[in-house]
């Protein structure tokens, strides 16, 4: 599971001691050598590139890792995508399969006839944390076989991810369901079963990986309900800021406890209520937020829109902030994300196109 990290530096010494050969022959099994980074990379506190350059420190090359290199690429690409496509709507073309809205209760209420994707359910409300693989399954369970409109779940699945990241998360859903791909991703029992260990038999899930376009909707799926989704955000204290000095701007996706480390700044979390909103998070996600921001020296919390904070607090200062798609409306110094290629920006209509930009550049 997510491991916790006392220091920046004991999870940079994580890193170094991970291993990224076996991870790419293990990744796709629950118990596989995956890393447990996405939480940490999600919220900005390390970078892909920051991971990418210690396993080539260590002397990797491509070849040895490329299973490990494309994941990390796969988190640039969606982000790049967010960059240039509106996520709340599809990518290429209308979801195959559509007959419901809203969450299904059997998901809600975690009473799915195969048991393992019950427990898996309650894995993740727990600890926010969900194996990429399930979140495969699950995405083409509620979208191809119980036939529910992407938008819905992909946000209930975001709210409980401790690594949540909007891009990944609805571009992900929008693959599995039809959207942004060629074909609806299905599994089968044996493929479950292989990679999860879990035993799965006599379930309708073979019926649908033969055919994906059967149109007959298992009992369990046909009733759904609204999923209020609600963040709590944190009672804070007035701030007290220097005047006198720039103020670095956090957010949810940017929490790096090494940037702008050397200058001398206000340091304030920006927590706006209209971003939650429209992408409510869970108070895990929150309370992991507001746990690692203490990284930060210095750091204090404003809860409230960048408006307000610029005009009671900012209205002279010198503003820095990172780029991302949320902070659109930001007014400052706007500085870039660190990127495992800088050079490789745009919309790519496929991963595959994408790598095969990067793939020279990162043999040079």
């Amino acid at each position: 599971m997510i491991s916790h990290f006392d220091t920046y530096e004991s999870l940079i010494e994580y890193i170094h001691k991970l291993d990224p050969v076996e991870y790419g022959k293990t990744r796709n099994f629950t118990n596989g050598a995956v890393t447990y980074l996405s939480p940490f990379i999600s919220r900005g506190i390390i970078s892909t590139k920051i991971v990418y350059e210690i396993m080539k420190k260590r002397g990797f090359e491509l070849n040895q890792i490329e299973s490990f290199v494309k994941e990390l690429c796969w988190r640039d690409y969606f982000q790049r995508i967010w960059q240039e496509r509106n996520l709340d709507i599809e990518i290429k073309q209308a979801q195959t399969k559509h007959t419901f809205q809203d969450l299904p209760s059997a998901i809600q209420e975690k009473t799915l006839s195969i048991p393992f994707f019950n427990e898996q359910i309650e894995q993740l409300e727990a600890t926010g944390y969900l194996h990429n693989h399930v979140r495969m399954y699950l995405a083409s369970l509620i979208c191809n076989i119980g036939q529910y409109h992407w938008k819905m779940p992909a946000q209930w699945m975001y709210y409980h991810l401790l690594d949540g990241d909007w891009a990944s998360n609805a571009c992900s859903w929008q693959w599995v369901c039809g959207a942004n791909s060629q074909k609806m991703y299905m599994m089968n029992e044996e493929n479950v079963s292989f990679f999860t260990k879990a035993a799965i038999s006599n379930s309708y899930l073979n019926r649908f990986h033969q055919n994906p376009f059967d149109t007959w909707i298992p009992d369990e799926w046909n009733d759904s309900k609204t999923f209020l989704l609600k963040t709590n955000l944190p009672k804070v204290a007035d701030l007290k800021l220097d005047n006198s000095l720039p103020t670095c701007i956090y957010n949810y996706y940017n929490i790096d406890p090494q940037w702008k480390k050397e200058l001398k700044a206000n340091r304030v979390l920006l927590l706006e209520p209209a971003i939650f909103e429209r992408f409510p998070v869970s108070d895990l996600c929150i309370q992991f937020l507001l746990n690692y921001a203490q990284w930060i020296d210095g750091i204090q919390i404003f809860v409230g829109s960048f408006e307000e904070l610029k005009e009671k607090h900012l209205s002279k200062a010198s503003i820095y902030f990172k780029e991302h798609p949320l902070n659109k409306h930001y007014k400052g110094n706007k500085e870039q994300r660190d990127w495992i290629l800088d050079s490789v920006t745009g919309y790519f209509p496929s991963f595959f196109a994408y790598w095969k930009k990067c793939t020279p550049l990162l043999n040079a």
